[in-house]
C-alpha cells in the first residue's frame, strides 16, 4: 500500500488540481491502512485465545456442583490467569476431597523414575495421593467417598510420556467404581506428528500400554476417547467420561507451554526433540541429564572425540545423571530447527560410531520402542528409508483408527 506521503509526493509533481479527488484517494489509502493493521492486531489476538480445558471452566464447573472430587494434575494444571487448578476450584468453592499426583509429583520436582511418596499440599492442606512407583492406579479406599473425578495434566504428544498410563488407570479405576470421569483438554506441542513404530503387545509396560506410534497427534483428551472407545481398559470397561474441549485451537497450530511438563523437559526444543532423543535412555548414551541442556544434546564416551562435549553432573532435574561426571562427545541440537518427524538419524550415527556395539543397546530400548524388530534392523545395518517403510502399515491402520476420535 502506498503512503499518504508518497501520494502527496506523486500529486504535487503532477500537478493535480482535483482536491476531491485527492481527499478520496487520501482517505481511502487510510482506510486500507487501519484495515491492515487492524487484521494483524485479529490475527495476534487469535493466537492469545487459545483456552484450554481447564479455562473452558463454565463447561465443567456445573458438572461439579454439590459434587465431592478427586483430581488428577501436576504443576502444568495452570489456568491462563496462571492460578492453579485446584486453587480456581478452592475459590469456587469446589469440594476437593483429594489429589492424586503423577509421575514427578503434585509440584513436579520428583526426577524420572523416582518414588513420590503420599503426603499433604502444603499450600491447601488436600491430601497428595502418589500414582507413581506401586500405587499406579487408584485403589478403592482411595477413592471412597469421591464422586467425580476431574484430570488435567500437560501431555507432550509422545507413547512413552508416562502420564498416558496414568490416564489409563485412573480411567479404570472410575470405570470399576462407577464414577464420572472428566478431562480438560489441553493443546498437544506436537499435535500434527503421527510417526514411529506400533506398540507390539509384549513390549508393553509403563512407558507404553496401547498398540499406537511414539508420535500419535492427538490431545490428552482425543486420547482418553480412544481408550474408552477401543475397550483398552481392563475387561473392555469404559469409564463415564466427558471431555472439556479447548477453545480456538487447532492441531496445526503452533503451541507454547507456559511451564514445563516435567523437570528434564525445560523449553520447546527439548519437548520436540523428546520423542527423536528419549530412545537414547535405551542405549549407553546421555540425552543431557544433568545438564542444562536435557534433550537437546547427546553424547557419551564411547562416541568418536568431537569439538562439542559436556560432564552430567548432578542437578535439579536429576539426582544421579548417566555417566555422571564422564565426558560424553557427541552433538549439540540445542539450535537445530523443529523436526516433524521421529528421527533416527542421530541414533544410527551413534551406533555405528560407538567404541564397542556390543554394550550400545540395553534392555530398557525394546520397551520405548515398543518392539524388538528396531533394535534388529539398526544392528543388521538397514537404512533409515527401509525402517520408516516397515512402519506405513501400522502407521496409515492407525491414523484410520483414530480419526472417530479427533475433536480438533
Amino acid at each position: 500500500m502506498v503512503s499518504n506521503s508518497v501520494l502527496l509526493r506523486q500529486f504535487a509533481f503532477a500537478g493535480v488540481k482535483n482536491t476531491f479527488l485527492f481527499l478520496v484517494l487520501v482517505i481511502f489509502s487510510t482506510a486500507c491502512s487501519a484495515k491492515k493493521i487492524e487484521k494483524s492486531k485479529t490475527k495476534k489476538a487469535d493466537i492469545q485465545e487459545i483456552k484450554t480445558g481447564a479455562d473452558n471452566f463454565t463447561a465443567y464447573l456445573p458438572l461439579l456442583k454439590d459434587k465431592k472430587i478427586g483430581v488428577v494434575t501436576n504443576q502444568t494444571g495452570i489456568l491462563s490467569t496462571k492460578i492453579h487448578l485446584v486453587d480456581f476450584l478452592l475459590s469456587k468453592n469446589s469440594n476437593i476431597q483429594t489429589i492424586f499426583a503423577p509421575e514427578h509429583g503434585f509440584r513436579g520436582t520428583a526426577d524420572a523414575g523416582e518414588d513420590v511418596v503420599d503426603g499433604k499440599d502444603a499450600k491447601t492442606g488436600l491430601p497428595i495421593i502418589s500414582l507413581y512407583g506401586d500405587n499406579k492406579k487408584p485403589k478403592p479406599k482411595q477413592l471412597a467417598g469421591i464422586d467425580i473425578m476431574i484430570f488435567d495434566l500437560q501431555d507432550v504428544g509422545v507413547r512413552f510420556y508416562t502420564y498416558l498410563s496414568t490416564l489409563h488407570y485412573v480411567m479404570e479405576a472410575c470405570a470399576e467404581n462407577n464414577i464420572p470421569f472428566i478431562i480438560l483438554d489441553r493443546p498437544n506441542p506436537n499435535a500434527n506428528i503421527v510417526d514411529g513404530p506400533i506398540l507390539e503387545k509384549e513390549y508393553m509396560s509403563f512407558a507404553g500400554m496401547h498398540p499406537i506410534p511414539v508420535l500419535y497427534g492427538m490431545t490428552i483428551g482425543e486420547y482418553g476417547q480412544m481408550i474408552n472407545g477401543e475397550k483398552w481398559l481392563q475387561n473392555s470397561a469404559q469409564c463415564k467420561l466427558t471431555v472439556i474441549p479447548c477453545i480456538n485451537y487447532n492441531r496445526n497450530m503452533t503451541y507454547n507451554l507456559p511451564i514445563k511438563p516435567s523437570p528434564n523437559l525445560p523449553n520447546n526444543q527439548a519437548i520436540n526433540l523428546y520423542a527423536s532423543l528419549c530412545l537414547f535412555e535405551g542405549t549407553n548414551v546421555s540425552v543431557g541429564r544433568g545438564t542444562e541442556k536435557q534433550f537437546q544434546i547427546y553424547g557419551s564416551p564411547f562416541l568418536p572425540k568431537s569439538d562439542f562435549s559436556f560432564v552430567p553432573k548432578l542437578n535439579f532435574g536429576s539426582k544421579e545423571p548417566m555417566l555422571k561426571d564422564q565426558i560424553c562427545y557427541g552433538e549439540d541440537l540445542s539450535a537445530l530447527a523443529k523436526v516433524n518427524q521421529l528421527e533416527l538419524k542421530w541414533l544410527l550415527k551413534a551406533y555405528n560410531e560407538t567404541s564397542d556395539k556390543s554394550k550400545f543397546f540395553n534392555s530398557y530400548f525394546t520397551k520405548l520402542a515398543g518392539t524388538g524388530k528396531l533394535q534388529q534392523q539398526i544392528k543388521a545395518g538397514i537404512s533409515e528409508k527401509e525402517i520408516r517403510k516397515s512402519w506405513k502399515k501400522g502407521l496409515n491402520d492407525f491414523k484410520e483408527m483414530r480419526k472417530k476420535y479427533l475433536i480438533y
